[in-house]
């Protein structure tokens, strides 16, 4: 049941960050045009993007890091079979959100790749 439940909080997590990055680079389309107008490479406008979303999420990362320290030493007690500071449970906290995200936010990215530029100028 808990598995289930954590399935589902990474499938809505990854919604969002689609939806968010979708957003982003909508919003950005004459910026992403102009850049491409100017000479930028694919490549460059997509590590624009995943840039972006992963500095947000390797900054949660740390904070969810950062606050699961102390709570695994108030819950020393109740951790039965492995130690507070397990590196498997740790490596898996942390690669499977910044995985997630980068996941979610690649098709934005490779949407913003396919941008033509002088149809980004012309919107609104």
């Amino acid at each position: 049941m808990i598995g289930a439940f954590a399935l589902t909080a990474l499938l809505l997590a990854a919604i969002g960050i689609y939806g968010v990055t979708s957003y982003w680079v909508r919003q950005r389309t004459q910026e992403i045009g102009i850049r491409v107008a100017l000479g930028a490479q694919r490549g460059d406008v997509m590590r624009l993007v995943l840039r972006q979303v992963m500095i947000l999420t390797l900054s949660g990362i740390l904070a969810g890091c950062a606050g699961a320290v102390p709570l695994a030493m108030a819950l020393r007690s109740l951790l039965f079979g492995m130690g507070p500071f397990d590196p498997l449970t740790f490596g898996v906290i942390v690669a499977l959100p910044a995985a997630t995200s980068f996941a979610a936010c690649y098709l934005p990215a490779r949407r913003a790749i396919r941008l033509d530029p002088i149809a980004a100028l012309r919107a609104e």
